[in-house]
């Protein structure tokens, strides 16, 4: 199973501010729905609930260190670690995406084969940061120009 990092980050590398995204963009959430659809989101308990809901057509995996939490919610299971995370999806699904917060970024970058990564065309202010991504590790496969941001493509180098 392919595990795919999916960030929206701005040029300073913010990714969030507090508990929410600084910008809205109709455009990269189009992208991000297209390219993830049909697919299950990995997601730390934060991220989940800043954005309220399940997404639609697509499993929801909720990672927190609290075992007592529970959602009722369909399409949404709740785990307590990223291996239970992958464990979930395993012999299902031919990809799973890494969609956040921060911390579940930083876990992750070593065991993600691919990062897409939406550069948004602004500097925000925040206190939420994207890692740095090591080129000696990642190597630009594609890069796609929209008006709103940029998406740069990775793939792990062997």
């Amino acid at each position: 199973m392919k595990k795919v990092i999916i960030v929206a980050i701005a040029k300073n590398r913010v990714i969030g501010d507090g508990e929410r995204i600084p910008w809205h963009s109709k455009e990269e959430f189009k992208h991000f729905k297209s390219t993830t659809m049909g697919f299950p989101i990995l997601m730390g308990r934060k991220t989940f609930e800043s954005i309220k809901k399940p997404l639609p057509g697509r499993l929801n995996v909720i990672i927190t260190g609290n075992t007592e939490l529970k959602y009722d919610f369909e399409n949404t299971v709740v785990v307590n670690s990223i291996d239970a995370a992958f464990e979930v999806c395993e012999d299902k699904y031919e990809k799973v995406f890494i969609c956040g917060g921060g911390n579940i970024y930083k876990q992750t970058m070593d065991v993600a084969d691919e990062i897409i990564l939406s550069e948004m065309k602004l500097e925000p202010e925040g206190d939420v940061f994207f890692p740095e991504i090591d080129e000696t590790k990642w190597e630009t496969t594609g890069v796609e120009d929209f008006e709103e941001f940029k998406v740069f493509r990775y793939k792990k180098k062997n």
